[in-house]
């Protein structure tokens, strides 16, 4: 009965558009007041939800990828990606696809790599007479691989919830997160060929040495952070200190495009950022609490025994469940809420955790292109004069394109364990 109090108070709360969060915290809050157990319990929840050394890495890494993103690295991987592509047929959408890759790779962020490199490549693809639609488009769905390709805060908070290494989640997202841009390449060249979305001049060997001399030391984190936790260095969580005080040598000292004047607004904007990450695993961590006192994994897990198909056909069934969560629920939000309900259940099918991760980081991704939430269409939108109809309309294709990549990947789970051996 106090599940069932707890899931009607945050469909209205929802309903009436209280945000995420505090809709979370409301529900549970009045919930436990309702069968008269001590409101202390619910600041007890909320305050170790936070309570876990891994969590200090999602606002390190925010920070980083802050830093970053003030230093001009955006420029750089764009003209680098310009000098390796730019000459061939639909040129500036891979160019507009690769600089993607390459900025997730550093900020861990989707909404920051659509505003990074959309700034610079939408009003050069429409200057270059592509379809502002498709262009806007493109760069919200290039967006998807700033979650999947390492470091990834949705990674992070999965790997908390779940019990499961963060370093190896990084690994684990390397192939899927390139499996994605390179579909994405692929589908931007066909459309380019049926449109005549010529390339610009061809970049000279020099051109090309030049460009990745100027992005190199930003192209360094990820190998870095990536290589410091498999090579035994550090931690995850100390990894994204080292990505901070990495970030602020490059910015500041080598390519001297981000001063101390400008550290207070990175410091602020990363923090609020943060807060609004934390915030959500807080409270979510308050009615995973109340869930697990009521036995909804068990209940849930034995409800499952009776489904009688594959590991296979209950991940496709798991993946539609997200694909609809997603249109709704915010990423980390939907790993905290959802992780300890299936748990019991991935433990009965024999689903390897560090797949299935991949696959609900991946789906849930999707989930940032899907009205009404889809954060990556608001950001685009921002980009130009387009409706979110329109984006939501010209996303279509692109979401088709992701779609096929998810149901790759649950078919073939080697492709986020190969790495990992």
């Amino acid at each position: 009965m106090l599940t069932v109090i707890l899931f009607a108070l945050l469909i209205l709360f929802l309903v009436l558009t209280v945000p995420l969060a505090i809709s979370v915290a409301f529900a549970s809050t009045i919930a436990l007041l309702a069968f008269n157990i001590d409101g202390f319990v619910a600041i007890q929840r909320i305050v170790t939800g936070l309570d876990t050394y891994s969590l200090m890495a999602i606002p390190l890494f925010m920070i980083a990828g802050k830093i970053m993103e003030k230093g001009g690295i955006s420029q750089r991987l764009v003209d680098l990606a310009t000098s390796l592509v730019g000459s061939i047929t639909g040129g500036y959408a891979i160019i507009a696809v690769l600089a993607s890759m390459f900025f997730s790779a550093i900020s861990g962020s989707a909404p920051a790599t659509v505003v990074a490199i959309g700034a610079i490549m939408v009003p050069a693809m429409v200057r270059a007479g592509y379809d502002k639609r498709f262009s806007i488009a493109l760069i919200a769905a290039s967006g998807t691989t700033g979650v999947i390709i390492p470091p990834s805060i949705p990674f992070i908070t999965y790997g908390v919830t779940a019990g499961v290494s963060i370093g190896e989640l990084f690994i684990a997202g390397v192939l899927p997160g390139l499996l994605m841009g390179i579909s994405l390449i692929i589908y931007s060249y066909v459309i380019s060929k049926i449109k005549g979305y010529r390339g610009g001049e061809r970049s000279s060997l020099s051109s090309f040495f030049t460009n990745l001399r100027r992005s190199l030391w930003g192209l360094l984190m990820p190998l870095i952070i990536l290589g410091g936790i498999y090579g035994g260095l550090f931690t995850p969580t100390e990894s994204g200190a080292v990505a901070c005080v990495y970030g602020l040598i490059i910015a500041m000292f080598v390519y001297k495009s981000l001063k101390l004047s400008d550290l207070k607004q990175t410091f602020n904007e990363a923090g609020l950022l943060s807060a609004m990450v934390l915030f959500i695993i807080s409270t979510a961590n308050l009615m995973n609490w109340i869930m697990t006192t009521e036995q909804v994994p068990e209940r849930v897990s034995t409800m499952a025994g009776g489904f009688t198909g594959s590991s296979v056909m209950f991940l496709l069934v798991v993946a539609m469940m997200f694909l609809l969560l997603g249109t709704f629920l915010e990423l980390n939000a939907s790993i905290i809420l959802l992780v300890p309900i299936l748990l019991p259940i991935l433990d009965q099918y024999d689903v390897n955790l560090l797949h299935f991760g991949v696959i609900m980081v991946v789906n849930l991704s999707i989930g940032l292109l899907t009205p009404p939430l889809g954060v990556n269409l608001f950001v685009a939108k921002s980009l130009g004069d387009v409706s979110f109809n329109q984006i939501v309309v010209s996303v279509m294709p692109f979401l088709t394109v992701l779609l096929m990549n998810l149901v790759l990947l649950i078919l073939l789970p080697r492709i986020s364990t190969i790495l990992i051996g």
